[in-house]
């Protein structure tokens, strides 16, 4: 699956939970999802925590955050 679409299942809008990027058509926040990989969970715990979460979402949620982080700037003082 190609970038483009992995970020397509990524939505951001204000009325849902507070406009973070969650995964579309769901609550589940792209931060949650990073800060259980940053935790130690397994996509499979993941996977069977979240039923509504593919293994795509969960690559798409990791592609948002290296978008992020492509495109940050670093100013220094």
């Amino acid at each position: 699956m190609g970038e483009e679409e992995l970020l397509r299942r990524i939505e951001i809008d204000p009325r849902v939970m507070m406009g973070k990027p969650v995964i579309e058509g769901t609550r589940i926040p792209v931060e949650l999802i990073l800060r259980k990989l940053s935790e130690g969970a397994t996509l499979e715990e993941l996977l069977d925590a979240y039923p509504h979460l593919s293994c795509e979402d969960v690559q798409a949620a990791l592609n948002c955050a290296a978008e992020v982080v492509t495109f940050e700037e670093i100013t220094t003082l």
